[in-house]
């Protein structure tokens, strides 16, 4: 068998026992993926060796034992989440034992050793050996564990660990684990190389024809040249160009496209590339290497161009590049680029470490629509860009298969955590909070303008001492008492285009929020449906026509346009929307101007915004 199908075979068959074995020896599964993911790309580096070994998982286990100890250790404050209740018992049970007493238990129960075979990869006498593990039982017993010699109980004790284990396996493909050692490989060697010229030409020797030294440097005589395996050299480069996506997985992801690479660069020129309402050069100002990758899509006059910009940054341990991960969240969900519109934010599912999923539109021609993915996995933190020059619904799914291939490619690295799915489930979630009032729409959420190439601008949210979302119809105010119970956190705001000069004085958006008890918020927005089915009554000359009504429990929506006979040959229409998400209620409307209205169904996109804006609004106090 190829030395390629060999390792890719014991790898797939190997793996998810390791990762059950390193994660009851520590408890922590990002530690326990992270090391055995780390120990085949060594085992890939020194494949020679360890393929030739009759017994192949014995040569790479004590290599991920020791790594998933190591990296368990500088997390000493970490307590594994989502764990069931039987797999939390098991593990605050082995979490009893002593460190030697807990190695014995799982390499006799867990993996099968005799005690002797035991003391031979744990370095230690056979008595001790047995010491030890007489030692684990004994405790696991104390516990509330299976008794001594219950060999059944103790694989019992061990199933919901391996269970909750698996469950979370995510892997990178055997290529890409041979990829990452192969790079080992060269960087060692490189090292090796470079030492043993610095050594010479230290030493004074010239290395010419006939030179007495050269004649000492055969490659049968012991010593001569440094192992690559045994020479400490520097490592590889923490993110090698390797790492990135190329050109072969954008064609499997965005297929009936040639994909190209057209740069690929560390970012680090004067000016430097930016993304889409990136707003410095580098997320983390400290990191130790960042990478910026350029590709597209062969043009065709029937299809939108197309290109996808990757931009990696590698930190100097995770708790830098959460920090790196949150200022990228912070860039593209409170976007400052002028016209530019949020239309979703979706969660890719069991994608790398965290994730986060945007998709924005630039309104200014030509209109541009932007996929944004931003993951981290362990030191790493990635985005990745796919850049639509149309209107059209991009392909998000497609989209999401990009990033979770970067990071796939990340999470053999030194330092990388979890990997990713080869087809991340989207799921739509809320926007994040932004500004100070983040239970407001801002500019961000607002729909594009017929007719109008300038920006929304915002005014300040103000306490609410009288709606400015309010009309003729409903007459709402947000302040005072409602049956007995008062308003609290009011907050108003109004949106314009202040720079158009050719819209009328009353064009805008206008919102009001504010939260009461549940039962008098469901009285509110009752009291304000009723006012406005009864408004063509009352008010002669206005018309009310219900284009949206909502009303699932824990939500309510009702969507208005109104029409009011200004005058014998001018009228007005306008739209409002009443709205309740739990204890919190708003009221929103719209203003358009003769040439100066939203596309159809923008302004019901609108209100639904606002109503996941809303979730932010603080309960009333009780």
């Amino acid at each position: 068998m190829r030395e390629p199908d060999a390792f890719d075979a014991f790898y797939k068959d190997s793996r998810d026992r390791l990762l059950v074995q390193t994660f009851a020896l520590t408890g922590d599964l990002t530690a326990a993926r992270a090391a055995v993911r780390e120990a085949y790309v060594g085992a890939w580096h020194r494949w020679r060796k360890v393929g030739a070994a009759d017994d192949l998982e014995s040569r790479v286990r004590p290599l991920a034992w020791r790594a998933a100890q190591r990296r368990a250790a500088g997390r000493v404050w970490h307590r594994e989440k989502g764990l069931g209740p039987e797999a939390r018992a098991s593990l605050d049970i082995l979490d009893g034992l002593g460190g030697p007493a807990r190695r014995a238990l799982l390499l006799h129960h867990l993996v099968g050793l005799p005690v002797e075979a035991l003391a031979d990869e744990a370095g230690l006498a056979t008595t001790v050996a047995t010491r030890d593990l007489d030692r684990a039982e004994e405790e696991l017993a104390a516990a509330g564990g299976p008794a001594p010699g219950d060999d059944d109980g103790v694989l019992r004790l061990l199933e919901p660990l391996a269970a909750h284990a698996l469950d979370a396996a995510r892997w990178p493909r055997p290529s890409l684990v041979r990829r990452a050692g192969a790079t080992r490989r060269r960087g060692r060697a490189l090292a090796g190389a470079a030492v043993a010229v610095v050594v010479l030409v230290g030493s004074g020797f010239a290395l010419g024809e006939g030179s007495p030294v050269q004649a000492g440097l055969s490659r049968d005589a012991p010593g001569a040249t440094p192992s690559p395996d045994t020479l400490a050299g520097p490592p590889p480069p923490r993110l090698p160009a390797e790492s990135l996506v190329g050109a072969d997985q954008l064609d499997q992801a965005l297929p009936a496209r040639t994909w190209e690479v057209r740069r690929t660069t560390d970012n680090d020129e004067a000016l430097g590339d930016r993304l889409p309402c990136q707003q410095a050069r580098y997320a983390d100002p400290d990191g130790v290497a960042a990478l910026l990758r350029v590709s597209g899509a062969e043009r065709a006059s029937d299809r939108a161009d197309l290109a996808v910009t990757q931009f990696t940054e590698a930190s100097a341990d995770e708790q830098a590049a959460r920090a790196a991960y949150r200022t990228s969240l912070r860039w593209y969900s409170d976007c400052t680029q002028a016209r530019f519109q949020l239309l979703s934010t979706k969660r890719p599912e069991r994608l790398g470490d965290e994730a986060l999923q945007f998709t924005l539109r630039d309104q200014a021609d030509p209109v541009t629509t932007y996929v944004v993915g931003v993951a981290r996995s362990g030191d790493f933190t990635t985005t990745t860009v796919l850049t639509q020059r149309s209107a059209d619904a991009p392909n998000e799914v497609g989209a999401a298969q990009v990033l979770s291939t970067a990071v796939d490619r990340l999470c053999v690295l030194p330092g990388a955590g979890t990997c990713g799915p080869p087809q991340p489930e989207l799921n739509t979630r809320s926007p994040l909070p932004v500004g100070d009032q983040p239970a407001l729409v801002s500019e961000l959420d607002l729909p594009p303008v017929s007719g109008v190439d300038q920006p929304w601008v915002g005014t300040e949210p103000r306490r609410a001492q009288r709606s400015v979302a309010a009309t003729r119809c409903d007459q709402v105010a947000f302040t005072g008492d409602f049956e007995g119970t008062r308003f609290s956190n009011a907050t108003t705001r109004s949106f314009v285009i202040p720079e158009d000069t050719a819209l009328p004085e009353v064009f805008g958006i206008g919102e009001t929020v504010a939260a009461l008890p549940r039962d008098a918020a469901d009285a509110f927005v009752a009291r304000v449906r009723t006012r406005l089915a009864d408004c063509p009554a009352d008010d002669l000359g206005t018309e009310v026509e219900q284009l949206v009504d909502l009303d699932d429990g824990d939500r309510d929506a009702a969507v208005y346009r109104i029409t009011v006979d200004v005058t014998d040959d001018e009228t007005l229409t306008y739209f409002t929307a009443v709205m309740r998400e739990g204890t919190a209620i708003g009221q929103i409307s719209f203003v358009p101007g003769p040439d100066a209205t939203l596309a159809d169904g923008a302004f019901a996109d609108l209100v639904a915004r606002a109503m996941e804006r809303m979730r932010q609004l603080p309960r009333p106090a009780s």
